[in-house]
């Protein structure tokens, strides 16, 4: 009888929407967030001591606390894809909707619902890259549980990498990379590896083997297949690009090379490890998700690393890419997250590679050309500006000046072919003096009464400041903190 109240009650209380919306909006958002920042904080402290079983217990408390499950809505409901919906076509927009889901957010009869399969166009345009879309309910769970997963993952991973991490960045890639390659004694020869369909390949008995979280939530996860163009199809590899926890399960696959690295290329080492693998075997990892660069200071070397990591890479079911996987000589040069590496007499300069300045000067042309032609002039501004900000800030720390005004004067001949298309019949000085003004001390700016074009000639080359790769983001906030006000202060200059 008690049980039955106890069911109407629930119930009604989530019918009623209006008090459901003022129970979401009256959130203290900052208590909701230090308490799941302290409950993560004791995770990642029981695995640095070592105390796996007190770990888990925290990892239950986590998933089954209300701030955790709060919090995972707010970042479901608040992320880009907010608007897209799953297979079941929900979303949940209003503040009653995202209160009466983290009423019914619960492990128990917990069943993932198939993934909704796309396709988009990879930076190549060659080929497509499959994307699993789950629903609002399957994000949300898989968000709680990666709010438990992500402080064993963080205080067990590889030092060396960068991507999908709290804290750290692609610019962090590139600096640690700068830090190895720089000198005059540093190794000449790079593997340049590339994983095939990581997300998609990783093995399944491999992944509930070795992550530490609950078996029976990440089965579903892991087995919830997907449906395309109306059929359903089982997934018995791989965890979905698109998923809120794939990047941390693909970031735990690969965790444990750096280590593997070292005990192969130091085992009978005496002193300081690391000075010795720096200066004897020259043998350093950089990795970024699922792409990667060792550094060996002789090609037989770098041949028999490339055996090692494909013989590691098997037992998790993944395997090296033929077509992206090469070994190069540093006076070549190689590309790296956007950033092209290169020594010039024995002088080691990082630029903007060609094929990310090809596709921003694209992206521009397609909005003044395509887009823009009929847009009121401020509103083509702000979309340039937008674009611009994002790509000069991204390569303001290398060795980016040049390409920078390169850049500028291909933007500039993208605009007089709009000002010309709109006014075929003017001359070009009129057109000129319509469009580009001066202000202050600068001539001929791109602009109107309210806002002005980024001039890309007066943006400041700014080193990015290194990270200590042996902090943790749970373990050392203050350190993280102070580094990120840094950052915001360089961007901002």
């Amino acid at each position: 009888m008690n049980s039955s109240n106890s069911t109407t009650g629930k119930t009604e209380k989530l019918k009623d929407t209006k008090a459901l919306a003022l129970q979401w909006d009256s959130m203290n958002w900052c208590k909701i967030e230090n308490d799941v920042n302290r409950l993560q904080l004791r995770i990642a402290k029981a695995t640095a001591d070592g105390e796996r079983n007190r770990a888990k217990r925290l990892q239950y408390l986590l998933t089954h606390s209300f701030s955790a499950k709060v919090y995972a809505v707010r970042k479901v409901t608040t992320n880009q894809g907010k608007k897209t919906p799953g297979v079941d076509k929900k979303l949940w927009s209003t503040s009653a909707s995202k209160m009466k889901a983290v009423l019914q957010l619960t492990d128990k009869q917990y069943r993932a619902k198939p993934l909704r399969r796309v396709y988009i166009e990879k930076k190549n345009g060659k080929k497509k890259r499959p994307l699993g879309i789950p629903t609002m309910y399957d994000r949300a769970m898989q968000t709680l549980y990666a709010l438990a997963l992500e402080p064993i993952a963080e205080t067990t991973a590889d030092t060396v990498s960068f991507g999908f991490r709290k804290g750290r960045s692609a610019k962090d890639a590139g600096e640690q990379i700068f830090c190895v390659l720089a000198r005059k004694c540093s190794p000449k020869w790079i593997i340049e590896g590339d994983i095939k369909g990581c997300f998609d390949n990783i093995n399944h008995e491999w992944l509930l083997a070795n992550i530490p979280m609950d078996k029976r939530i990440m089965r579903q996860f892991l087995k919830s297949g997907f449906i395309y163009q109306g059929n359903l199809f089982p997934t018995q590899t791989g965890s979905p690009q698109g998923g809120a926890i794939s990047s941390i399960y693909a970031n735990m696959t690969l965790d444990g090379l750096e280590k593997l690295i070292q005990d192969k290329y130091h085992r009978n080492s005496k002193g300081n490890i690391e000075n010795h693998y720096r200066a004897k075997t020259k043998v350093n990892l950089v990795r970024y998700a699922d792409d990667f660069i060792i550094t060996a200071d002789s090609k037989e070397i770098a041949e028999e690393l490339k055996l090692l990591v494909s013989n590691f890479l098997q037992s998790r079911g993944l395997q090296l890419s033929e077509e992206k996987t090469a070994i190069t000589h540093i006076d070549n040069g190689f590309d790296f997250l956007g950033w092209t590496f290169r020594k010039y007499k024995e002088k080691l300069i990082v630029k903007p590679s060609k094929d990310s300045v090809k596709r921003v000067v694209r992206k521009l042309s397609d909005i003044v050309l395509k887009e823009s032609k009929a847009s009121a002039q401020a509103d083509m501004i702000r979309r340039l500006n937008l674009v611009l900000r994002g790509w000069t800030n991204y390569h303001k720390h290398t060795v980016a000046s040049k390409t920078f005004s390169n850049v500028n004067n291909a933007l500039y001949l993208l605009l007089q072919r709009w000002a010309k298309h709109r006014h075929p019949n003017k001359t070009s000085w009129w057109r000129l003096n319509k469009y580009w003004h001066g202000k202050g001390n600068k001539p001929w700016l791109f602009s109107t009464k309210e806002n002005e074009l980024i001039n890309l000639r007066t943006i400041h080359i700014a080193r990015h400041p290194n990270l200590q790769i042996t902090k943790n983001p749970f373990l050392d906030q203050g350190y993280y903190n102070d580094r990120k006000l840094k950052i915001q202060r360089i961007n901002a200059a």
